[in-house]
């Protein structure tokens, strides 16, 4: 089943099974480019059998949302990158899950356990990101996430987290660091360090690689994410 609703210009999908079960389930947060949530959230059931509800937000200005600070664009075809991911935060966490939360619990009579954040791209960045600003999510998935990003990894040295995650999940694809741009080039390096850092703050992490460059298999991608951190 699945209900949409549009909030401050955000296109919002809840995909959920109907049944009258009461025991408390998580919610995944995916904030996406396309708005592929039915393709996701069919492929996790083929993989796990665990009940969540996957909520889905697109029309989201990328580059300018889901970035953490300005930085020029890198290639013509882009935007620049705008710097507004603290705006998003403050949407994300006073509008969009109230409303959510809201639409869960009393139209679909759903007992909430906790928030998890995904995101593909630049949104596995800001799924990272976002841990520094707001205490709502236990878990995060960052497939592809653009860990590449001019001083991220020195902002997560330097800040302290709002709550400490149970699990972060961390994928890239084995041909994504085979870039002529410096900055892009460094993803797995950067990925891979992140990944042991948070391990080494006692929080449970995984690194996954999958065959291909960015852009292929990305709903499997995600869905493997989610399949780990239900488990």
């Amino acid at each position: 089943m699945e209900k949409t609703i549009n909030l401050e210009n955000k296109t919002i999908t809840i995909f959920y099974n109907e049944n009258n079960k009461k025991e408390k389930i998580p919610v995944i947060i995916l904030n996406t480019f396309d708005e592929d949530g039915e393709d996701i959230w069919n492929k996790v059931k083929t993989i796990t059998d665990k009940e969540y509800v996957l909520v889905t937000i697109s029309n989201i200005n990328w580059n300018k949302e889901m970035s953490p600070w300005y930085m020029d664009k890198l290639f013509k075809s882009e935007d620049n990158y705008e710097g507004k991911a603290d705006e998003y935060i403050e949407l994300l966490s006073k509008r969009i899950i109230p409303k959510v939360e809201k639409i869960l619990k009393q139209d679909l009579e759903k007992d909430i356990d906790n928030y998890i954040i995904a995101g593909y791209s630049l949104a596995g960045l800001f799924a990272i990101y976002s841990l520094y600003k707001t205490n709502i999510f236990t878990s995060v998935i960052s497939c592809s996430g653009s860990l590449w990003y001019p001083n991220f990894i020195e902002y997560v040295e330097n800040n302290e987290l709002k709550t400490k995650p149970d699990k972060i999940y961390f994928s890239l694809g084995n041909r994504e660091c085979k870039t002529k741009n410096e900055l892009m080039s460094k993803v797995e390096e950067k990925t891979k360090y992140l990944e042991q850092y948070y391990n080494n703050k006692n929080i449970k992490t995984i690194y996954e690689e999958n065959e291909g460059n960015h852009f292929q298999d990305v709903t499997n991608r995600i869905a493997k994410g989610i399949k780990w951190i239900l488990n």
